[in-house]
């Protein structure tokens, strides 16, 4: 079995692979002062209670955003599961061919995300992925990876507006009756959430602007559920596009190509 982990600024997501199908998959709080063993010690728990003992784990792959984490990880790993981890980066090979001035600057789940998306769809795409920022990758049909843009994410401009206006007290982030909101709450509600869906599709336009052609748009990342619905650009969401970019990346750099 693969072990596929996915270290954002946020979240923890990670999972497991028989084969390329995924047989279950866990989010966790991203704590950079968290050891090898904390982590290790959760991961096994949270295999056991699935009945998969941490011996079936096989190999395992690191995408990284939190660098702090990313040795504390191929130690968990190597210590926990007997295995040294792949870890992403811009020297792999995605099948995408890196048109950014800097590839060594695009973040790790950029690249997973483009690989599998580019595998799966084979047209020109715009990836959106929710996360503590929100990312846009373009990406046309023949593999070429152009950029996009990153924008402040959802959660966090909540929580800057929160802790900027005294008299504003945190909502949770779901969609209000109206856009018009009629107490404080739902109005906050309404600026953030539609407000924030018209971000993405004025970034979603713009992108097509510049490359001269429709895209197909595909939303992941943890708050892709809630924002896509209210969107007029996105086509679809992929909510484990990650972890099956990282399953993708695996089989390649150990020359697997086939999918069973």
């Amino acid at each position: 079995m693969l072990a596929a982990i996915d270290i954002g600024n946020t979240n923890i997501v990670w999972g497991v692979f028989e084969g390329s199908t995924i047989q279950a998959h866990w989010r966790l709080a991203t704590n950079p002062k968290a050891t090898a063993d904390e982590y290790g010690v959760l991961c096994i728990n949270l295999l056991e209670q699935k009945w998969q003992p941490p011996t079936r784990i096989t190999g395992a792959i690191i995408s990284s955003v939190v660098p702090s984490l990313t040795d504390t990880f191929v130690s968990m790993v190597e210590t926990y599961f007997s295995c040294t981890p792949l870890v992403v980066s811009s020297d792999m090979e995605t099948g995408l061919t890196l048109k950014y001035a800097n590839p060594k600057e695009i973040g790790s789940d950029r690249l997973v995300n483009a690989a599998a998306a580019h595998q799966k769809f084979q047209r020109d795409l715009i990836i959106v992925d929710f996360g503590t920022a929100t990312t846009f990758c373009a990406v046309t049909e023949s593999g070429d990876y152009l950029g996009g843009a990153i924008a402040p994410g959802l959660g966090i401009s909540a929580e800057a507006l929160f802790a900027r206006a005294a008299k504003l007290s945190k909502v949770e982030l779901i969609r209000p009756k109206t856009v018009i909101g009629t107490d404080t709450a739902s109005s906050i509600q309404s600026g953030l959430l539609f407000g924030y869906a018209g971000l993405v599709d004025a970034l979603v336009r713009r992108i097509e602007q510049e490359m001269g052609r429709t895209c197909y748009v595909i939303a992941t990342g943890g708050l892709a559920s809630v924002i896509a619905p209210e969107t007029n650009t996105i086509h679809i969401v992929e909510p484990m596009l990650t972890l099956e970019g990282l399953e993708l990346l695996y089989r390649r750099a150990r020359g697997l190509t086939s999918r069973s």
